[in-house]
């Protein structure tokens, strides 16, 4: 099982990035950077990747949006030139109020968008004279000066099949991942409910993969902490997790309340959405259950994080992306050291 690491784009960046070498040091396989409405992640990808040697870089993730698909692919293929084919291209839909909020692009057809992008990133990295007809994009653009004429990328990429992981939680968008792409970041993963939420949609996707893809990489995250009194620190993630169920969407339209649901917390999930949309949020963070909480965490005695771990494995589980939650960078380099030990 590899181990990652998120980066938090509110901190301290360059001492973040300083602080990664001991990280890949420690056993750390892969390092993901988010992309929200702050400073953009690929500038700081490159900066990572002229800071470490070995460790994977991934961006976790870049909304579909936000770029052409064919600028995604020359952003992906320039990332894993300057990182020696260390780059791996995290992708997402984000959600309506960033992406027409933010970026000013409608938000429709997520699911078709994201197989084109795919489709396009793949045509680009295997530099083919780009030719690409689809329900969303058409290349060469068709309605404009009619001047438009097939290209391909210029320079020979260092990989022409740069793994794509997509973030999805839907049962059609999982089944969408899990037939064209290399990996599935979902998240909130729940091992003992996965068969429950996700078992059908992933077979579904599974039986029309290209066997070329090889295995699908399951990435599941969750915070970290590991020893004999660290078990309240599963309450510093209420507040994400009122976010995400509460206020992530309006009602009726929130893929992480509906998640809450599918994991059997219908009438908790409409509790929060209800407090958070009213603008009562610390008491939609004391609603989200404890339960809910631990089953998601790495956050106990050393035994039990082996045991969730052990879960997580049965699961499908191959990539571990752990938020250390300690005070200071060498307890953060120990909890990586002992849960790269525990994952083998």
């Amino acid at each position: 099982m590899r181990v990652g690491m998120v980066i938090n784009y509110a901190g301290e960046f360059s001492q973040v990035v300083e602080e990664l070498g001991d990280f890949e040091r420690a056993g750390l396989d892969i390092v993901f950077v988010p992309e929200a409405y702050t400073f953009d992640a690929v500038s700081q990808m490159g900066y990572i990747a002229a800071k470490t040697e070995r460790l994977q870089i991934a961006s976790g993730i870049l909304p579909i949006y936000s770029r052409t698909p064919t600028l995604t692919a020359m952003t992906a293929a320039g990332l894993d030139f300057v990182s020696n084919g260390r780059f791996n291209l995290g992708l997402g839909t984000s959600g309506p109020q960033v992406i027409e909020g933010w970026h000013g692009v409608r938000y429709d057809a997520p699911i078709g968008r994201t197989r084109e992008v795919i489709e396009i990133c793949r045509k680009v990295w295997r530099r083919e004279r780009l030719e690409h007809q689809g329900k969303n994009y058409t290349l060469p653009y068709e309605g404009g000066t009619g001047l438009g004429k097939p290209l391909k990328l210029i320079n020979h990429p260092v990989r022409e099949r740069i793994p794509i992981f997509i973030a999805s939680i839907g049962p059609k968008n999982v089944a969408m991942t899990a037939e064209v792409a290399d990996g599935w970041q979902p998240i909130f993963y729940y091992p003992e409910e996965m068969g429950k939420v996700w078992a059908e949609p992933l077979a579904a996707g599974k039986a029309k993969r290209d066997p070329s893809l090889g295995e699908l990489d399951i990435i599941a995250q969750a915070p970290l902490a590991i020893g004999e009194d660290v078990t309240g620190l599963r309450d510093l993630m209420r507040g994400m997790f009122a976010l995400y169920i509460g206020g992530m969407g309006a009602r009726g339209k929130n893929f992480y309340n509906d998640l809450a649901c599918r994991y059997g917390y219908e009438e908790e999930a409409k509790k929060i959405q209800d407090a958070y949309l009213d603008g009562r949020k610390d008491e939609a963070a004391s609603l989200v259950p404890a339960e809910l909480l631990e089953k998601t965490s790495l956050i106990g005695p050393e035994s039990y994080v082996a045991e969730r771990l052990a879960a997580l494995r049965e699961s499908g589980v191959t990539t571990l992306n752990v938020t250390p939650l300690a005070a200071t960078h060498a307890e953060r380099i120990a909890a990586i050291e002992k849960i790269r030990s525990l994952a083998g």
